[in-house]
């Protein structure tokens, strides 16, 4: 049972989450000289370390804990949850746009919602049906105004084309691993109930960076390419804040979210990181979000919102 008290807690930091990770969607544009295999290598190299640092006061009591099932899962974790997805949303931002890319990752609450009802949740979804065609319906506005800007802008070439096909293939890739990352994710941690929300994050984080040292050769080296010593230091200055912030800080906040909300509801947390994300391109970007991008902000805010009341009502009932 859920009491309205996890529910809010829950709320809070599903919200917090979002806020840090929207922060992703920025750093490819702060990062442009540099690939996308080379920003997932820089960033989870330095998320690694930290988590490392962090966890070793208490290695002696979590390597009792843990097993060989748990080390592969955070091993399919990392993959499914860091790696994959960031080079995969990495490489969409960078060819059709945030814009776009943030919202077919909007996608993300729906999928996991659908997850979370297939995996006998209380909630039912003619609940939640409403909400969630709301969501639907914002997600589908600004991905058509996206492609209509994209459309005016852009005389069609077939190479063009092709980039965005790529591009939008790999935001659906980057969808598809993070739903899989959301349900598994929640499902260890309901298991691993003896190990806290910061330090499953920090051993997953661990794991990323293990896995991000098989990383190095091919980005920087195979993909090696002249930068001054001041673009090095900009590039080690934002993988150094975007893992401590939006890897450390915003798992962490995830993880307890997981704990203390259902499957139905923490899916739809990850809205916030649409909105953050949409919030900070527009920032970047000097401009009001149009009519179009404005209703469908309103949509997402009211579906969540919506969302949160059906379960709350429902948890009131039990």
């Amino acid at each position: 049972m859920t009491s309205s008290r996890s529910l809010t807690l829950g709320v809070l930091n599903g919200m917090g989450s979002g806020a840090l990770w929207g922060t992703v969607f920025i750093v490819p544009l702060l990062l442009h000289d540099f690939t996308s295999l080379q920003m997932t290598a820089g960033r989870y190299i330095v998320y690694g370390l930290i988590s490392l640092a962090l966890l070793l006061p208490r290695w002696n009591i979590l390597k009792n804990i843990l097993g060989k099932a748990e080390w592969i899962a955070l091993i399919r974790l990392s993959v499914l949850g860091n790696v994959l997805y960031y080079i995969l949303l990495s490489t969409a931002i960078t060819t059709v746009g945030g814009p776009v890319t943030t919202l077919i990752i909007g996608f993300l609450p729906i999928a996991v919602l659908v997850m979370g009802i297939r995996a006998g949740s209380s909630i039912h979804i003619k609940q939640i049906a409403a909400p969630m065609s709301l969501s639907v319906i914002g997600i589908l506005l600004i991905v058509s105004r996206s492609f209509t800007a994209h459309a005016a802008a852009t005389p069609a070439h077939s190479v063009a084309f092709s980039t965005q096909v790529i591009g939008l293939l790999c935001a659906v890739g980057a969808l598809a691993s993070w739903t899989l990352y959301a349900v598994e994710n929640t499902r260890w941690l309901l298991k691993t109930s003896t190990v806290s929300d910061h330090d499953w994050s920090l051993l997953t984080g661990v794991v990323t960076g293990a896995l991000a040292l098989v990383l190095v050769i091919p980005a920087f080296v195979f993909q090696a390419a002249p930068h001054a010593w001041l673009d090095w230091a900009r590039f080690w200055g934002v993988c150094s804040t975007t893992a401590l912030l939006a890897s450390v800080v915003a798992n962490g906040l995830w993880n307890r979210a997981s704990r203390l909300l259902p499957l139905t509801l923490s899916g739809q947390m990850i809205i916030f990181e649409t909105l953050f994300a949409l919030l900070y391109s527009f920032v970047w970007a000097h401009r009001w979000p149009s009519l179009v991008e404005f209703c469908a902000i309103i949509c997402l805010i009211t579906g969540v919102l919506w969302c949160t009341a059906a379960h709350r009502n429902t948890t009131q009932h039990i």
